[in-house]
């Protein structure tokens, strides 16, 4: 069964009340859009499967997720059957417009409910619609409900249980959705189809009585604040400040919670394991790659708590508006601003928002120039160079010391990059025609914990699973390479090992850095988290728990990097992308390794450059 209807319509709140967290969420093969797979438990029966179709507007594969969706419902995408039947959602407040899905939907020949959703809405404002007479208009059985509510719930379920009753359908010849509209035995072209369409659409909705809903007094005062010339903005500042708080600073009880249940989790077993390779493996390598992991969990959650609030509520629509008109100087959409703003936590996070982006090319280049944002893997880095090596003296009276402008440049250092680097992208590989940025501003809604909860958890499992697969892989391996040749139960000296050897088998590619083979291992081992280089070169300098607030550490440094260097080393960790959850995250999300070993390429050779430059000129 397939869940399908236009955006904004309350389709995946719907979905979500009818299969709980009986749900998995995949690719579609080849393709970056998701595909929601969820199960519907009937009583006494076998389970029914259930796929939650992209939002559309209609099915002339323009986009993505039309092409998608069509496939779909044309029984030619692989790996999912075409549907034995159809659940087709629509907002009740804005019935005319959302009913031009009907026709194409209906042309496929399965039984098909249309799900009036919303309809407490349309109650509540004065708007009406005779159900039967609109069943009887389009052929198909009619049920109100209010999604976010549950209402309406036990009659779709009737509706499923009826279609299991009957069996699967035989096989049936592939359909065709038209994009004309035969009149009269003429075929019209597509846009004169569309009139004839809208034509149709209006004369049902007479036929069904259907009185729009009064418009919102309340939304009108709210679209004249939010969409101001002046306090628009301001508001969304203010806006993306308490997101970025949010992330950035409330976020660190909770990851400090984690970290603790961690190191307390991997220290028992610690002691009850026997002092041998296995117990090192077990705790240096799986549990603390483990960790390193799990402890972005909490900004995780934050992020699309907040990202579903904005969305569900309407207000991500206005704030996309109001962006967009500094976004498309640098080539960008308005909805790319948030994901990049959540880049200054985590690039994992934001290049999953990045999804909010329509146009494929500005996702694409959203999502290469997200990893440039300063996040927090870097502070740590940046907290221990900058102690070491930059003096802690007034710059700007007592506004602004010498250490907080270095840490402010460092950080407009990364934004500027993203900026030139989107100009160039849409100049160059993203090359194409300006998208118009047009949407429809959905009402304001108040969203519900459940739709919320049950984002929340979806995202945190597709985290979890994808992103902790490959850092899991790296972490391991680098313990293994920290082992041998000696073997895990006679280790060696570091500079002995493979990792050491590694690290003398690059310095002389990063030597006109200023870089040595020790920094060289730290670059290696940051591979798998940007901060593990502050307890790489920890354990190098022989000092037991290295933090980036170590005075030892800080010295250690000082005696074998020079002014120039600890500059180079600060600007190679604003361009490169040290991380290899971010590219396991930019494979998953752009369906392949093209774009991920681009970007991992061009930001390690801007690193290089960088770094180079900065090693010479100071």
């Amino acid at each position: 069964m397939a869940l399908v209807g236009p955006p904004n319509s309350g389709k995946t709140t719907l979905y979500n009340q009818l299969t709980g967290l009986r749900q998995k969420v995949a690719n579609y093969p080849g393709v970056t859009v998701e595909k929601h797979l969820g199960r519907i438990v009937l009583p006494g029966r076998d389970t029914v499967e259930i796929v939650d179709l992209p939002g559309v507007n209609g099915f002339s594969a323009r986009t993505l997720d039309e092409k998608v969706t069509r496939e779909v419902l044309e029984g030619r995408a692989d790996g999912i059957r075409a549907p034995d039947a159809l659940i087709l959602v629509v907002d009740s407040t804005r019935l005319e417009p959302q009913l031009m899905l009907v026709e194409p939907v209906l042309e496929i020949g399965v039984p098909t409910l249309l799900v009036l959703n919303m309809a407490d809405e349309l109650a509540a404002r004065e708007g009406e619609i005779d159900d039967a007479a609109l069943a009887e208009q389009l052929g198909v059985t009619v049920v109100r409900a209010n999604a976010r509510a549950g209402e309406g719930l036990d009659e779709i379920r009737e509706f499923v249980e009826s279609v299991a009753e009957r069996g699967p359908l035989p096989p049936r010849p592939c359909p065709v959705i038209s994009n004309v509209v035969s009149t009269g035995g003429v075929s019209l072209p597509v846009v004169d189809a569309f009139a004839a369409r809208r034509r149709h659409i209006r004369e049902v909705g007479e036929a069904a009585r259907y009185r729009p809903p009064q418009p919102s007094v309340l939304s009108q005062r709210l679209d004249n604040l939010f969409l101001h010339r002046v306090w628009g903005p301001l508001i969304f500042l203010g806006v993306v400040i308490l997101v970025f708080q949010a992330i950035f600073t409330w976020a660190v009880p909770l990851m400090d919670g984690v970290e603790w249940l961690i190191a307390g989790s991997g220290g028992w077993l610690a002691d009850r394991l026997p002092d041998n390779w296995f117990r090192s493996l077990l705790i240096d390598g799986v549990w603390a790659g483990v960790g390193s992991v799990v402890i972005f969990l909490p900004q995780i959650l934050i992020l699309f708590l907040f990202l579903g609030i904005l969305e569900d509520s309407g207000y991500m629509a206005r704030a996309a508006v109001i962006a967009d008109r500094a976004m498309y100087r640098v080539g960008l959409q308005g909805r790319a601003f948030l994901p990049l703003l959540s880049g200054y936590a985590c690039a994992i996070p934001a290049i999953l928002a990045a999804r909010t982006v329509e146009d494929e090319r500005d996702r694409l280049a959203t999502i290469f120039v997200t990893p440039f944002m300063t996040c927090s893997a870097r502070l740590p880095v940046y907290a221990l160079l900058i102690a070491a090596f930059i003096p802690d003296r007034p710059l700007l009276g007592p506004f602004v010391g010498a250490r907080a402008a270095t840490l402010l440049g460092l950080y407009a250092l990364g934004a500027i990059a993203a900026v030139v680097t989107a100009f160039v992208l849409k100049r160059t590989f993203l090359k194409g025609q300006p998208s118009s940025f047009m949407m429809e501003l959905p009402p304001y809604r108040l969203p519900t914990p459940r739709s919320l909860g049950l984002r929340m958890v979806d995202r945190s499992r597709i985290f979890l699973k994808r992103a902790g697969k490959i850092i899991l892989a790296v972490t391991v391996v680098l313990w293994l390479l920290a082992q041998f040749p000696g073997g895990p139960d006679n280790p060696p000296a570091v500079e002995d090992s493979a990792l050491g050897t590694i690290g003398k088998v690059i310095e002389p590619t990063i030597e006109p850095l200023g870089f040595d083979w020790r920094i060289g291992i730290g670059l290696v081992s940051s591979l798998a988290a940007r901060e593990v280089i502050v307890g790489t070169l920890g354990t190098i300098y022989g000092i037991e728990d290295a933090d980036e607030g170590s005075m030892a550490l800080q010295e250690r440094l000082q005696g074998s990097l020079d002014l120039g260097a600890a500059v180079a080393l600060l600007v190679f960790f604003v361009f490169a992308l040290q991380c290899m959850s971010t590219v396991a995250v930019m494979k998953r999300e752009t369906a392949g390794w093209k774009w991920p070993i681009l970007q991992f390429s061009y930001m390690l050779g801007l690193a290089w450059v960088g770094a180079f430059l900065a090693n010479w000129l100071i």
